[in-house]
């Protein structure tokens, strides 16, 4: 008898978590079904207004919000590479109405930082890759060298001597630098800037040997003859660039190093209002007037086939760039 109760009791508890989890269910579908309704989406861009980052989420939210039928704004909350604005959201009520613009940088903290406000499996539900900018390796044009091959010649006569600039220990231009050197075991000296502009401009000075920079800031500067262009991070060419062969074509082999783009929500977002959000980001990425608008910005849109796609490359990313860091001595812990 003591067995059938049991039996009873564990019937009655099965048949009332199944019940549980069919009403949320239903009430998730609702919830996905009315979103965003009337109340707006608030994208959290980590970076500075007028910039790259912030100019191209600025086209990709106007059709989103048509495609979506809601209100979606851009705030910017700038600083420590990106950290501010990933905790913010990574502390946000998981109800989709606060997204992140994920970026390379956050891929990269936790490997030379000791305290990262934030985890990214933990803490947040990828939505979407959305785009990528390649960056290009560029010197003053007194550096006697042509091409890749001269430049590497260049930097092997003296080993230590020279050096490059980057937006910010730890920033993703630093990053690929160190993963240029890496594999071509070459030695050069870095010189921190706080953003990009103040080290493109010594390089143009010719006070700093190179910088990776990105595509779009320095193509006007090679075009001028104010720089050299040797080769471009990305594992493929750039219409902003198509005369600039990858770095991988030019003379380092298997180099690959892109500065990307993405959006997450803070973990616990219902899987319905993530798959809605992921549905907009494609639909936006693949209409054509945003499509072209990104291509001459000189980015690569290509969302991601689900969000599932997008949080296993947010791993792969994490775990090179920790190898990089390593391996370059630049690892924090």
């Amino acid at each position: 008898m003591a067995q059938s109760r049991a039996g009873i009791r564990g019937l009655i508890a099965a048949t009332v978590l199944a019940v549980a989890a069919a009403s949320t269910v239903v009430v998730s579908s609702a919830l996905a079904a009315d979103y965003p309704g009337d109340r707006p989406i608030r994208i959290i861009v980590p970076s500075a207004a007028g910039g790259g980052t912030d100019l191209s989420f600025r086209r990709i939210e106007s059709k989103m919000s048509e495609i979506l039928g809601g209100k979606i704004y851009i705030e910017n909350f700038p600083g420590a590479t990106g950290n501010i604005g990933a905790q913010m959201v990574a502390q946000a009520k998981p109800d989709g109405y606060t997204l992140l613009v994920m970026i390379s940088s956050h891929a990269i903290n936790p490997s030379i930082m000791k305290d990262v406000p934030y985890d990214l499996e933990r803490d947040f539900a990828p939505i979407s890759f959305t785009m990528s900018v390649p960056n290009v390796l560029v010197s003053n044009p007194s550096v006697p060298a042509k091409d890749l091959k001269e430049l590497m010649a260049y930097i092997r006569s003296k080993p230590g001597e020279l050096n490059f600039a980057s937006a910010g220990f730890g920033s993703a231009p630093h990053l690929m630098m160190e993963l240029f050197l890496l594999q071509t075991g070459l030695k050069m000296q870095h010189i921190p800037y706080k953003a990009s502009a103040p080290g493109f401009n010594d390089v143009v000075g010719g006070h700093v040997t190179l910088m990776a920079g990105n595509v779009l800031t320095a193509m006007p500067f090679v075009n001028s003859g104010k720089l050299r262009a040797y080769g471009l991070t990305a594992p493929q060419r750039s219409a902003a660039a198509p005369d600039v062969p990858t770095l991988a074509e030019a003379g380092v082999p298997g180099y690959a190093a892109e500065q990307w783009f993405g959006l997450a929500a803070p973990k616990g977002t219902p899987p319905e209002i993530v798959a809605k959000l992921h549905s907009a980001v494609v639909k936006t990425l693949n209409d054509p007037t945003v499509r072209d608008a990104l291509i001459r910005d000189g980015a690569d849109p290509r969302p991601s086939a689900t969000p599932e796609e997008f949080g296993a490359f947010i791993r792969s990313e994490k775990i090179k760039w920790e190898k990089v860091a390593k391996q370059a001595g630049l690892s924090a812990k």
